[in-house]
């Protein structure tokens, strides 16, 4: 690993695609003088200062807070969703990598999520799926009073902690069939452990799954991998409540 001190001379391999539509491949790309202490976003910020000072094409890549709370950076990087380090790109550091290394970057490798240009995705599938069910119904009116509805401790703690998950992805990028199950699992349990979402609780599970189908997501065979790369570490047991849920609301007939 590199220390504080210094600066790194790296070989980038990046994929390149024009657009969902055009064959994509590796380019080989150059950068000097990166200083250990710059985020990975940072680092493609001076190659694409560089690309535009030769008239090249910059690289496209999402971002967008740049402090790990929105999830849009998400890339494949030697292999690992969001890099060596479990967190967000915007939040990996150059000081990861050693001098002279050769870095490979993609996009997210899922069916799910197209690639829109270069590095960018489409994560629509997610959106379309919170449609279905990520969501709780209401009267309307004026807000209730503080500690209306009582929720125990535990259950607003597993909620709270859940709901954490930011939609980037990584759990899909990371499991080998492609599975949105953690993703899912957290919106659901996430709801689930509050009374405010018991009304729809058998509707949202089975909706938000059939979407999960529909998009071309995989099925979840438990290799644990999406909660290893999960940059908010959401933990398995949130699958675990998808599927109980699931198997409540189909002997409820839902």
């Amino acid at each position: 690993m590199s220390t504080s001190t210094g600066t790194m001379n790296l070989t980038l391999k990046i994929w390149r695609q024009l657009n969902s539509e055009s064959p994509g491949a590796m380019h080989t790309y150059q950068v000097s003088d990166v200083s250990p202490d710059m985020s990975f976003l940072e680092m493609l910020d001076v190659l694409n200062e560089d690309l535009n000072a030769a008239g090249e094409e910059p690289i496209a890549f999402d971002s967008d807070c740049r402090e790990g709370i929105c999830g849009m950076c998400g890339l494949m990087i030697n292999g690992d969703a969001h890099g060596p380090a479990v967190t967000t790109t915007c939040q990996l550091h150059m000081r990861s990598f050693s001098d002279g290394e050769t870095i490979t970057i993609e996009p997210w490798r899922a069916e799910a999520f197209p690639v829109v240009r270069d590095l960018i995705v489409d994560r629509g599938a997610f959106d379309r799926i919170i449609q279905q069910g990520g969501f709780i119904s209401v009267n309307t009116g004026s807000a209730p009073d503080a500690h209306a509805v009582p929720i125990p401790r535990d259950n607003a703690m597993h909620a709270f902690n859940v709901a954490t998950c930011i939609g980037c992805g990584a759990c899909v990028a990371a499991c080998p069939n492609g599975s949105a199950s953690l993703f899912m699992g957290a919106k659901i349990t996430h709801l689930g452990e509050l009374p405010q979402g018991q009304p729809e609780r058998d509707s949202r599970v089975t909706n938000m799954v059939a979407q999960h189908d529909h998009e071309g997501f995989g099925g979840c065979t438990n290799i644990g991998q999406c909660t290893a790369a999960c940059p908010k570490e959401i933990p398995l047991d949130v699958i675990s409540q998808l599927n109980k849920d699931l198997r409540t609301a189909l002997k409820n007939g839902r």
